[in-house]
């Protein structure tokens, strides 16, 4: 499996993981708030910040009707599309976001949803492409992203594995050569029980592919198992404030959250090492300290012969090692050893 890149960052195993900050359109449709958005990616450490490119009238008919949790979270009056339509940002809007994450160092994504966003992403030379899970059975769409000939990730919620294989298939028969897939749960929030992490496991191993999580459950705990478990990209959704009206604000990562969470997962990576099972510098110095010795239980008389009776095991462990004790029991002791002396080899014959 051969990591990708997406600007300067590697993304695949035993790379660092490519954290996507989740803005979504927790902007509401306002640019200042987009920019506060990129902000707080930034201050969290995140790598890239992602928003959402639509044309609300393309992406959805006037009779479509919201999902459950749209519906707990916006007005039940509203459609679909006039809940996207309030959502939508211009062109004008996502050049000047862009421009904002260059000047603070950011990678700039967006998920396109038609294929004219795919054409206004690729002219603003987006570093990758990231397809969401509603639209892995698009297969034009597909076909349209990967002619760009950028690196893509696709969201796998609600999809079968047959699904899959029909969208990689489609994806690699028009040229894309690299692609991520994220295992991913499409409800808002989503609980943990259904995340199923160890999918992540059968997409790597049915697609050889780098694979990850697009996290849509509540907290920062399954993000940061599914790095443990081996995600090369986390997706998680984040807010300047949960209480924001909208869709996706309830089940989003907060601020302080967000950077606990990339924290998180940086720490998480350098804790899982190397795979090599061996002392550290800090353990082999804590080994004298806390191991034990081989040291004389009584007073000792040269001439004997050493015996189990004759022999304590005590801290520090600078001196014979326990393990050796039954390689000098039965040797003649070659002078006195005074009771709680250490033992050393030149005692015995």
């Amino acid at each position: 499996m051969k990591p990708f890149e997406i600007n300067a960052h590697k993304v695949g195993p035993g790379q660092p993981t490519f954290v996507i900050a989740e803005a979504g359109v927790n902007h509401n449709g306002e640019l200042p708030l987009a920019k506060q958005l990129v902000d707080i990616a930034v201050d969290a450490g995140a790598d890239a910040v992602k928003f959402q490119t639509f044309r609300a009238a393309q992406l959805a008919s006037s009779s479509a009707a919201k999902a459950g949790y749209q519906k707990k979270t916006t007005s039940p009056a509203e459609s679909q599309l006039e809940m996207l339509r309030r959502l939508e940002l211009t062109e004008d809007a996502f050049r000047e976001i862009q421009n904002h994450c260059r000047a603070r160092e950011i990678i700039f994504l967006s998920t396109a949803f038609d294929e004219r966003s795919v054409d206004f992403l690729a002219d603003l030379d987006v570093p990758a492409f990231k397809i969401p899970s509603g639209e892995i059975t698009n297969s034009p769409l597909l076909q349209h992203v990967a002619a760009k000939g950028k690196p893509v990730i696709l969201s796998t919620g609600m999809a079968t594995l047959a699904e899959i294989d029909q969208a990689m298939r489609c994806l690699n028969q028009s040229d894309a050569s690299e692609i991520a897939l994220l295992q991913c749960v499409s409800e808002y929030p989503a609980d943990a029980s259904r995340m199923n992490l160890r999918a992540m496991a059968t997409l790597s191993d049915c697609f050889g592919v780098p694979v990850g999580l697009s996290d849509h459950s509540l907290g920062t705990e399954v993000s940061i198992a599914a790095v443990a478990l081996g995600a090369s990209i986390i997706e998680k959704h984040f807010t300047s404030d949960k209480s924001l009206p909208g869709p996706d604000h309830s089940a989003s990562l907060e601020p302080a959250e967000l950077k606990m969470l990339v924290t998180a997962i940086r720490n998480v990576e350098v804790a899982l090492g190397d795979g090599v099972k061996q002392p550290t510098p800090e353990e082999l110095r804590n080994a004298t300290v806390v191991r034990r010795s081989l040291v004389a239980a009584v007073d000792l008389e040269a001439g004997n012969l050493l015996e189990r009776s004759m022999v304590a095991f005590k801290r520090p462990g600078t001196g014979i090692s326990v393990q050796l004790l039954p390689y000098l029991l039965g040797r003649k002791l070659r002078r006195n050893v005074e009771a709680g002396a250490m033992l050393e080899l030149g005692m015995l014959e």
